[in-house]
């Protein structure tokens, strides 16, 4: 069974054009299973006020979808009569063709810069009702300044998908009173995948704190129980697939899917679009097959 996954940063609709479209962003996603987007809006008055969760919602309104802010600030009318609890809000989604059993938006580590424009940063962590059984699937943006405000959230990130078995799920253990809860505890499994705008490229420290430290003889040297690049999983070279083509500056392939060494023969292929204009992004797509890899644990 092929699931296929996709990740784009859309710059909240604004194209390599100038123009906002989100019809434009949609069909450039085409139908895949899971699809992780940064940089989703609401309640942006210097653009109309757009809630683009719910406008992305509706053109694909046969997926379930959560969304997790790291921008979440008042926005009300303040002459109303009484309040409209309208919020700006910036932030990453994640929408699925089957159920999301459970989310939480982790707020990444961030230090606090003088005279640079920085934003808070958030992972999106969910649990998707696969067919073949429970799987984690995140929607993360990483810090853009420098490495020093990136390595923390980076050391999270591998930690939270290494290690989020130790942590356990939103909620688990015994209720004291059966009405608190109306089903059961939701599943946390040690398979995932997360995709997104990580804003570090390969050769750095912060790739090589992902995927280990590359070997003359053997490649990265991603760790059991580690993550591993699907990128370099499908055949390509570590140095190839740019997905920021900039003027005037070298591109470079910023938007990454990293998947638990459990599923490193689960990774089909992976592509970046080069063609799609919708954002200052190209989106990425890759097909698992989750009937491969690990058994489930």
């Amino acid at each position: 069974m092929i699931t296929q996954l996709a990740s784009y940063n859309i710059q909240y609709g604004k194209g390599k054009d100038g123009r906002f479209d989100l019809d434009r962003i949609v069909a450039e996603l085409g139908t895949p299973d899971l699809v992780a987007l940064q940089e989703v809006e609401r309640n942006n008055a210097g653009r109309g006020m757009t809630d683009q969760v719910a406008e992305i919602a509706a053109r694909m309104d046969h997926m379930h979808w959560v969304y997790g802010p790291g921008i979440d600030v008042d926005a009300s009318n303040l002459g109303a009569a009484k309040p409209d609890h309208c919020r700006r809000q910036f932030g990453n989604m994640v929408l699925s063709r089957w159920p999301i059993l459970s989310v939480i938006n982790h707020t990444l580590p961030k230090i606090a810069l003088a005279r640079i424009f920085h934003l808070q940063r958030t992972l999106v962590e969910t649990v998707i009702d696969h067919p073949t059984g429970p799987l984690r699937f995140c929607s993360v943006h990483l810090d853009h300044v420098s490495t020093d405000t990136r390595m923390a959230q980076v050391n999270y990130m591998v930690d939270l998908l290494c290690r989020g078995g130790e942590r356990g799920a939103s909620w688990g253990g015994m209720l004291k009173t059966d009405d608190w809860m109306d089903r059961p505890a939701p599943p946390q499994p040690r398979r995932a995948v997360v995709m997104g705008d990580m804003n570090f490229a390969p050769g750095g420290p912060e790739y090589t704190r992902v995927v280990g430290d590359l070997s003359k003889l053997h490649g990265r040297t991603v760790r059991e129980g580690g993550l591993a690049d699907a990128w370099l999983l499908a055949g390509h070279d570590e140095n190839a697939g740019d997905t920021l083509p900039r003027d005037g500056r070298a591109p470079a392939r910023i938007d990454h899917c990293f998947v638990t060494s459990d599923l490193i023969d689960a990774v089909s292929s992976m592509q970046v679009d080069e063609m799609a204009q919708g954002s200052d992004h190209q989106p990425i797509f890759v097909d698992l097959d989750l009937t491969q890899g690990v058994p489930l644990s």
